[in-house]
């Protein structure tokens, strides 16, 4: 049988794979954008306050745009939606855009890990919640708090829980003369003591609570806002330690003045500083950042530092109860500073 001959007709062209329109990194402006305030995460989806404090407020969930990459949306951030915010039953925007931040709280795992976690974003003041008792107080940790509340550029107060079991009298006189303000608070069957105060400090400002597991940080949550529902929990007998309750971060807002908010996290065993300049800690002491204006040029303030006023402030402290509480101000900053620089230990 004669092999037919080919013409053109029989020859297959595939099509190329490359789009003939050109490639743009231009992105849409979303100009018609929803504006809202990101309460929740949980696992890649995002409850969203739409239209916060307007005419349509509404909640919706959200997931993050492609766009954004890695950046990390947490509470409290300001975001724009696209897509259905209507917030019914089944729907899904999408965060196109993170507004620019006013504050940013962020901790390390340790001090030397180099990953940075983003806690909360636009917050006014820190809140540390420390109990006087069961579990005992932990000054190195509020002193971590009120570096990275200093290095984020927010206030700090200090709330003290459970002041049926102890004075707070020594934490007052360690924390109010370096400017951080304090509130008492303690909790019985028949009343909530202290809880006013509390209220007026935060009046009109968004503020983030952090503190170990334990210390009824979720009970005053819960007493702040009746229908948070934020489990509690209980301190352990054997480890003088609380059990995580809260397992994720969460905005709430405060009945009362308008603007009232309280960012909710989970309790935390450590507080790690690496994201911190090293120069920038004597800032959160006030009191030291004082006394170090008399040093030498150059002064490290380090343990073995030659003629630092902060030891010569110590020596001259005119009781016993004055020395101790100076010496307990300059270790808990070199103890910092040693996690940072790796300077020499106190006492070494």
């Amino acid at each position: 049988m004669a092999r037919r001959a080919l013409d053109e007709s029989d020859v297959r062209v595939r099509p190329s794979r490359k789009s003939s329109r050109p490639r743009t990194k231009t992105r849409p402006e979303h100009a018609d954008a929803d504006r809202a305030l990101v309460t929740g995460v949980d696992r890649g989806r995002y409850t969203v306050l739409v239209d916060p404090d307007g005419p349509d407020e509404r909640v919706a969930v959200a997931m993050k745009a492609r766009e954004l990459g890695r950046d990390r949306v947490v509470p409290g951030d300001r975001v724009d939606l696209v897509g259905d915010t209507s917030g019914a039953d089944g729907s899904l925007a999408r965060i196109v855009r993170i507004v620019e931040r006013t504050t940013v709280l962020r901790r390390t795992a340790d001090d030397t890990d180099p990953y940075e976690r983003v806690i909360v974003a636009n917050a006014d003041q820190l809140v540390v919640v420390t109990a006087l008792a069961d579990p005992e107080p932990r000054t190195r940790m509020i002193d971590r708090c009120v570096v990275a509340a200093y290095d984020a550029g927010m206030g700090v107060l200090l709330a003290l829980t459970k002041a049926d079991l102890a004075d707070p009298a020594a934490l007052r006189a360690l924390y109010e003369p370096i400017g951080v303000r304090v509130v008492v608070t303690s909790r019985t069957d028949d009343a909530f003591s202290g809880l006013d105060d509390l209220r007026d400090e935060l009046a009109g400002r968004t503020s983030v609570l952090v503190g170990h597991s334990g210390v009824g940080k979720s009970t005053l949550v819960n007493a702040l806002v009746p229908d948070a529902a934020r489990a509690t929990g209980v301190v352990n007998d054997v480890t003088g330690r609380g059990r995580h309750t809260s397992t994720s971060a969460v905005a709430l807002r405060v009945p009362g003045p308008a603007g009232t908010w309280v960012i909710d996290t989970p309790g935390v065993r450590s507080f790690g500083l690496a994201h911190v300049d090293p120069d920038h800690l004597l800032g959160a002491f006030a009191d030291l950042a004082d006394v170090a204006q008399e040093c030498p040029r150059g002064c490290t303030h380090a343990a073995d530092a030659p003629d630092c006023a902060l030891d010569d402030w110590v020596a001259d402290a005119p009781d016993d109860d004055t020395r101790a509480a100076r010496t307990a101000r300059v270790d808990s900053f070199r103890r910092l500073l040693v996690s940072r620089t790796g300077a020499a230990e106190p006492g070494a």
